[in-house]
């Protein structure tokens, strides 16, 4: 599977208040409301600037503090691929895969706001088009690939309900 979009790079200890703000998560419940506000806090109008199918990149320990949905749901809503980071709080990357966000680690250091990249889940690697490097990912064990495609860990189970693999 290939997935290609725009980079959009942000660095280290990304939290989930900056990802989507408090004053935003208490007046709002409607998640793809809630998506036009995402990374408002360190990026205003920055979900004017994504497509679908773009990327979030990271550095270390993306997604840290709250362990809320909210985070990864709006990451997902606003149309976003994957984020791809050196580095995830857990419970966000557990959280991302439950809600079918696919999430990536990776050596991002070299890549930079607005690269074109090419992922291939099959082979593990990520093609920067803009700068024309290659950089290895971890391979997606099978099983959470599988969660991520039925878009969420509440469609597996209904799909699969003794939760086998596919």
């Amino acid at each position: 599977m290939i997935i290609e979009g725009k980079a959009h790079v942000f660095g280290d200890h990304i939290n989930t208040d900056y990802i989507i703000s408090a004053k935003v998560k208490n007046r709002l419940t409607d998640l793809d409301e809630m998506a036009k506000f995402l990374m408002e806090d360190i990026r205003p109008n920055f979900y004017s600037t994504i497509q679908p199918g773009d990327f979030i990149v990271g550095g270390i320990n993306f997604g840290c503090g709250s362990s809320r949905e909210a985070a990864p749901s709006v990451i997902k809503r606003a149309g976003i691929a994957a984020v791809i980071a050196k580095g995830f709080a857990r419970i966000f990357f557990r959280n991302a895969i439950n809600i079918g966000l696919l999430v990536l680690y990776a050596d991002t250091g070299n890549i930079d706001e607005y690269d074109q990249l090419k992922i291939n889940l099959d082979t593990g690697t990520i093609e920067n088009a803009t700068k024309q490097t290659s950089i290895s990912t971890q391979s997606v064990p099978p099983f959470i690939k599988n969660i991520v495609d039925e878009g969420g860990i509440k469609n597996y189970l209904k799909k699969f309900p003794n939760f086998e693999s596919m």
